[in-house]
């Protein structure tokens, strides 16, 4: 009988005891979900909340401020990665992300009772962007600790189909966030929308973090967290260790995630003002191609996560971001026409390259590290690069369209995510997985 053999995995990487319950997959995920729902929800509305936080008059200036707070939240991502991500090295996965899931949901509940530019005046933007500080500082442990936790329950073969359920899980939330403002928007109609009806997805939020404490606090930390723990070998000074050891995958890793900052966050935060600002759809129309095109991504996203754990990492990674430089463009030109049946299909079109890559993304950083500093090796250069393209994206993007007078501008800025990520990959990831990754280790 021949002998069976397996991915090679990131040095001082063992085999997960047992494949994760259900119950792993959805503590596991759930901050990622609270996070993306805060985020999708931003941007969902974010016409809504550019006419109640900032002054009235140039309705551009407005949206652009509102996508400017936006990138704040990001721009403190390095700070909480910086903190969360060592720390999540030296006390465990499970008790970091049960900090980030409260203060993420805290935090998003504070801005749906925040009082609005027309009763408090400059102060409704301060306030703003506290929340969003608050926010992002949070979320820059909240990543990198669940794909620690999800790839350390997960078998070896199994890597990139559990990993992908955070980012599918992220999906699902923005599907969650996208249809409650579509419900919204037609149970309320745009005006009661505008005044109050906004404020209900936000105060969500609060409820859906105390269900996802509850269970990472039921959660034991990760099979191979607690064999560190007994043997002693959990790094003194995580932090130190990861500059000292690992500065090229990080940097290879920031690199990789350049088409996740960019596509994700046009995809889901810029496109339903997009829709509604460039294009002239109605905002119900907008949320509902917005709706459908996050739940087949979410359905997807498993799917390529199976197909990364058997063909290998680097051919979704590489598919994803060629399919984004080819198809930007024809997407959004079809999104032109003012159909609203095309606009969806568009939309679904453009997120098929995005669910390739988030099936194999996970992953992929994953193996990039040690388990000695995994947490704190991904969460400084994914947040670094998150921050740097994906928070800045939405402003980008309406920047792009306003400064070119070109409605199609944002699909540059998606073609250049997907050459960045395309020459890092091709040149920087070692195949991890997958018939090649197999034969590297029996031979």
């Amino acid at each position: 009988m021949p002998q069976q053999t397996t991915a090679p995995s990131a040095p001082g990487t063992e085999p997960a005891d047992t494949a994760p319950s259900r119950r792993v997959l959805i503590a596991g995920s759930i901050g990622n979900f609270v996070e993306w729902f805060d985020i999708g929800i931003y941007g969902t509305l974010s016409s809504v909340i550019a006419g109640n936080f900032f002054a009235h008059g140039d309705r551009t200036a407005a949206l652009l401020s509102t996508f400017a707070v936006f990138a704040v939240g990001f721009a403190i991502r390095p700070v909480g990665a910086l903190y969360f991500g060592p720390l999540a090295d030296r006390v465990g996965r499970n008790r970091v992300l049960a900090i980030t899931v409260l203060v993420t949901s805290l935090s998003t509940f504070a801005i749906g009772v925040l009082p609005t530019y027309a009763a408090v005046g400059a102060l409704a933007p301060l306030l703003l962007v506290l929340a969003r500080l608050v926010q992002g500082f949070a979320a820059g442990g909240e990543t990198s600790s669940a794909v620690s936790l999800l790839f350390e329950y997960a078998p070896p073969n199994r890597r990139g189909y559990y990993t992908s359920y955070g980012a599918a899980l992220g999906f699902v939330a923005f599907v969650f966030g996208a249809g409650t403002a579509l419900v919204l928007s037609l149970a309320f109609g745009d005006d009661q929308m505008a005044s109050y009806a906004w404020r209900i997805p936000f105060l969500l939020a609060l409820p859906l973090g105390v269900a996802g404490l509850y269970l990472r606090l039921k959660l034991d930390d990760t099979p191979e967290f607690r064999r560190m723990e007994e043997a002693g070998e959990v790094a003194a000074s995580p932090i130190k260790e990861t500059f000292r050891t690992s500065g090229r995958p990080m940097l290879i890793l920031a690199g990789v995630i350049v088409l996740k900052g960019v596509a994700h966050w046009i995809l889901q935060t810029f496109m339903v003002s997009y829709l509604t600002d460039t294009m002239h759809f109605g905002q119900a129309q907008a949320f509902a191609a917005s709706t459908i095109c996050m739940g087949a991504v979410a359905v997807l996203i498993p799917c390529a996560g199976l197909l990364s754990d058997r063909f290998g990492r680097k051919p979704l990674l590489i598919s994803g971001a060629l399919g984004l430089m080819v198809l930007s463009w024809p997407c959004l030109y079809l999104m032109s026409y003012e159909n609203a049946t095309l606009a969806v299909v568009a939309m679904v079109i453009l997120g098929l390259p995005i669910a390739a890559y988030d099936g194999a993304a996970n992953a992929s950083m994953a193996e990039l590290f040690p388990a000695r500093i995994r947490t704190g090796a991904i969460a400084i250069p994914y947040n670094i690069s998150v921050s740097l393209f994906g928070g800045t994206a939405p402003y980008v993007a309406t920047w792009l369209v306003t400064s070119t007078g070109y409605d199609l501008a944002p699909s540059w800025y998606l073609m250049f995510a997907g050459l960045v990520t395309l020459i890092t990959v091709v040149l920087g990831v070692r195949e991890t997985a997958g018939p090649r990754a197999r034969r590297i280790v029996a031979g």
